[in-house]
């Protein structure tokens, strides 16, 4: 495997990670519509950004260990298939399952490249 396709295992799935949290962290932008007060906008808004905090958070771990990221994101994907229970439309489990799962597959062909080359191979 030549060197950009090494740098490319390496960020690609830490880049879309991050992106990944913020886009979640986005849906907690609702409840500014909501017409609380702000004591409970505040409260409110924080407990919507748990799952951005999850999923960034899993970014963290697996930016340094590569096999439990790619463990915990498929842990991720599973777990909101499993709490939705079928009742979303097929895009927001593409999106919110599809792609946690995508990232740990990435995550752990990083790890297993690193295993069998050598740790952090030049990067």
């Amino acid at each position: 495997m030549n060197s950009a396709m090494r740098q490319l295992l390496f960020w690609v799935p830490r880049i879309l990670g991050v992106l990944l949290g913020l886009f979640v962290g986005l849906f907690a932008l609702d409840v500014f519509n909501e017409g609380r007060g702000p004591w409970e906008t505040a409260l409110a808004f924080a407990i919507h950004l748990i799952p951005a905090a999850i999923v960034l958070g899993a970014v963290a771990v697996a930016w340094r260990w590569e096999l439990a990221g790619g463990a915990l994101f498929l842990a991720l994907a599973v777990a909101y298939a499993v709490m939705t229970g079928g009742r979303q439309p097929w895009l927001a489990y593409a999106l919110l399952s599809g792609l946690p799962a995508l990232l740990g597959v990435l995550f752990l062909a990083d790890w297993l490249y690193r295993a069998h080359h050598g740790a952090h191979a030049g990067i």
